[in-house]
């Protein structure tokens, strides 16, 4: 009994972050800017990506069917290539992945190839495939298919769409939200907090979603739709694993926002809805809802700000807010958890500054706290809580440097790269700041220095 509640409780904590064991995604695509004739300055901020201007929003939301430049056919396909060197406080006394040392590593973390572009006025959408090079497997990664149309009301447009997508906020337009949001780059050999909202990644890349939107006068977005993780053979064949459970009904999913854009500035606020029932994960590949389910609904608030002016001096600060509340109602009955009720919070807060679109620095902020549970959040080496409390605090500084991607780049918009260093801060990590774990390991011993070159063409 002691083995079977012990494998379940590490296997439920270990999906809780799939996107923050995995290398971030691959964000601008250069097949984009070939399509559009325009600079990947004009629709990012620091010429690079992820971070989105109000130009490439409208393109996003517009079902990437937006065309220019000398009306050439695009080449519709981008390879991503992301490096790095990981390097922690305190070594973890173990392999950091197979084929690492325990400290110290470099790495190839991913490869990515993109099908990315429009198929007609009213089609467009992006697929990316990934080569994970910490764990050599491949797997489908984001994928965001649209169908648009813009309609007149009055003097204003309003523009409605279907989006079918494998994961939420892949497809929102906001980089306040998860998906697309800072750090949009980490390490995979480094130890992150356990204890993470299914809405910040449980359900990427194992899930099908269908949502339908409305984006009305270029201010109001709407959104609503439903998600469902894949079954055992499609999981298979995209690479990729339940997470926390199998959902036992469709997970509903809604989203508004609303933006401002003015003298070369931007503003957004908005909120996210989510609630889903999971049947939990035995195995990689089986569920068991004979103990009922675990729900866990998620009320989220973002916003964020831009200011681009004539672009020489940029500056962004995106932030959201996600209030999880939790009925363990499966892991409870099954003694993986030692209480049915509970809530989880997280806070994300990031600040980004760009000089002439080349020279970047960020600050990030990640707090996580919510309610305790010995069971749940049990002491075990480097990945356990010696108090049985979920909370953690970092703090990212980032540096970064981007050659190209601007109107006059030598190499744009077939190439582009990023080299960036980041320092992440822990001063709580899985409830504790000394002995978090109960075998004697401290928050700071895993503060990571990450270097990477991020290249795409």
């Amino acid at each position: 009994m002691f083995h079977t509640m012990t494998c379940r409780r590490v296997s439920l904590l270990a999906a809780l972050t799939p996107l923050l064991l995995l290398p971030a995604r691959a964000r601008a695509v250069p097949a984009f800017a070939q399509q559009t004739g325009q600079p990947c300055t004009t629709c990012h901020i620091g010429a690079f990506g992820p971070q989105l201007t109000a130009f490439g929003r409208a393109f996003k939301i517009g079902g990437y069917t937006q065309t220019g430049g000398d009306g050439s056919t695009p080449i519709p396909l981008s390879v991503m290539l992301l490096g790095s060197y990981t390097n922690t406080t305190k070594g973890q006394g173990q392999p950091a992945a197979n084929n690492y040392g325990s400290n110290g590593n470099f790495a190839m973390d991913q490869i990515s190839i993109f099908l990315a572009g429009r198929v007609n006025d009213y089609a467009g959408g992006m697929i990316q495939g990934t080569f994970n090079g910490i764990t050599s497997a491949s797997h489908l990664d984001n994928t965001d298919l649209r169908l648009t149309t813009p309609l007149n009301v009055g003097n204003s447009e309003l523009r409605i769409g279907l989006d079918v997508n494998n994961g939420p906020t892949v497809q929102d337009p906001y980089n306040s939200t998860y998906a697309w949001g800072y750090p949009y780059v980490q390490s995979a050999l480094s130890l992150v907090p356990t204890a993470q909202p299914i809405l910040a990644g449980a359900l990427s890349g194992n899930s099908l979603g269908a949502t339908v939107y409305a984006w009305y006068d270029r201010s109001l977005y709407v959104e609503a739709g439903l998600y469902n993780t894949f079954g055992p053979s499609l999981l298979s064949y995209t690479g990729n694993g339940y997470g926390p459970g199998s959902t036992s009904a469709p997970a509903p999913y809604a989203r508004v926002a609303y933006e401002w854009n003015w003298n070369g500035q931007s503003a957004e606020v908005g909120g996210i809805f989510m609630h889903s029932d999971f049947n939990p994960t035995v195995a990689t590949f089986s569920v068991n809802g004979a103990n009922g389910h675990d729900s866990y609904t998620d009320m989220a608030l973002d916003g964020g700000y831009q200011w681009i002016g004539d672009g020489k001096n940029i500056f962004s600060v995106l932030g959201i807010f996600d209030h999880e509340a939790r009925t363990l109602s499966s892991s409870y009955a099954t003694g993986a958890a030692n209480q049915p009720n509970g809530a989880l919070n997280q806070v994300r807060l990031s600040g980004t500054y760009y000089y002439q679109q080349t020279y970047g620095a960020t600050i990030g902020w990640i707090k996580t706290w919510g309610t305790a549970d010995p069971t749940l959040y049990a002491p075990a080496p480097l990945t356990g809580s010696a108090n049985g409390k979920p909370d953690s605090n970092a703090f990212i500084l980032e540096a970064d440097y981007v050659p190209f991607g601007k109107s006059d780049s030598k190499y744009g918009p077939w190439v582009n790269l990023k080299l960036g260093v980041q320092y992440t801060v822990y001063t709580q990590f899985n409830g504790g700041t000394t002995n978090y774990d109960g075998n004697g390991r401290n928050a700071s011993d895993n503060n990571t220095l990450y270097v990477f070159a991020w290249l795409i063409f």
